[in-house]
């Protein structure tokens, strides 16, 4: 899909730039969100990347747009905004779990009881990670949030692999030992970056 995507940039910025928008507009705001803790603040980081996308797209020759592996680029481009942003004041809480979702994964409506467990706990966890240091926050949420391969988060952090991948791995161990610390046990329908940290 996003090689079909940059031909088209690369071919007509203009006509093709809302396909690039709609493509990754959630995955944009949900970064954001998770980094920030403020789906306002989220929303204006989005679009303020899809500005800033806009322009250096412009900015380049069709050759360099072929050549761009485009989820790790807007992330980085994203990222960058975020922690400008969170330089500024200190996030309170991360979303782990996606915005809105009322569905556990057999697609049945969930009781009141378990929409409740499933907030608390993406409240929890958001907590945990919001209290890591940005370079592990920033690989974790990535890697296990995201969903980028090793490699695209190496490209969107601007870091070696082996380095991503010593700082993901500490990360998962400090979000491990930060919930130890906290003796809580783990209900059923815990958010899958609970999987990670097992």
């Amino acid at each position: 899909m996003d090689d079909e995507l940059i031909a088209a940039l690369a071919l007509d910025l203009d006509a093709s730039f809302e396909r690039l928008v709609l493509a990754h507009q959630d995955r944009l705001f949900s970064i954001a969100l998770r980094f920030t803790g403020d789906a306002r603040d989220a929303e204006e980081l989005a679009q303020d990347a899809f500005v800033r996308a806009y322009r250096a797209l412009g900015d380049y020759d069709p050759e360099r747009i072929r050549r761009l592996n485009l989820r790790p680029w807007l992330a980085t481009i994203v990222l960058n905004l975020c922690r400008n942003r969170v330089r500024r004041r200190r996030p309170t809480e991360v979303v782990l779990d996606d915005a809105g979702s009322d569905q556990i994964a057999d697609r049945r409506t969930p009781s009141p009881a378990e929409r409740h467990e499933r907030r608390e706990s993406a409240v929890y966890w958001a907590r945990l990670v919001a209290e890591l240091p940005e370079r592990y926050r920033a690989a974790v949420v990535l890697r296990h949030v995201d969903g980028l391969s090793y490699e695209e988060v190496a490209l969107a952090l601007g870091r070696p692999e082996g380095t991503v991948k010593a700082q993901v791995h500490r990360g998962v161990a400090l979000l491990r030992a930060a919930h130890e610390a906290t003796g809580r046990t783990l209900p059923s329908a815990e958010s899958s970056l609970v999987e990670v940290i097992r």
